[in-house]
């Protein structure tokens, strides 16, 4: 069940960073940083969606442990965004308290799988 709502949660995320990307790209703001966070972004949940068919509960935490380093590299992203102006503040909390769940279920679930309280 926890597994789907990571799915579900990344997926919804994925679709705000592709809205996000594709305004900054009508209104120029920034254009040329706009592909990193697209591709951090949405990578998040593919590898969430690639971990549900790892081979083993290695891999399945190795999987996880990546979405982990893409969720970390979308909010610093995102943090330049606010910082410069890119986005708005009601914007950027809004999307990465997103992030930040999705951060949140990751940790729980890598633990969860490694045996670690």
């Amino acid at each position: 069940m926890a597994e789907n709502q990571l799915i579900d949660l990344s997926k919804e995320f994925a679709v705000e960073i592709i809205n996000l990307c594709d305004e900054m790209r009508k209104n120029k703001k920034g254009e040329r940083l706009v592909n990193q966070v697209l591709r951090s972004g949405t990578s998040i949940g593919a590898n969430i969606h690639e971990a549900s068919y790892a081979a083993s509960k290695a891999d399945f935490a190795n999987k996880l442990q990546i979405a982990l380093k893409e969720c970390y590299e979308t909010e610093y992203w995102l943090d330049l965004f606010k910082e410069t102006g890119i986005i708005d503040a009601d914007g950027y909390k809004s999307i990465v308290g997103k992030c930040k769940r999705i951060r949140s279920k990751l940790i729980a679930s890598i633990n969860t799988t490694k045996g670690n309280k």
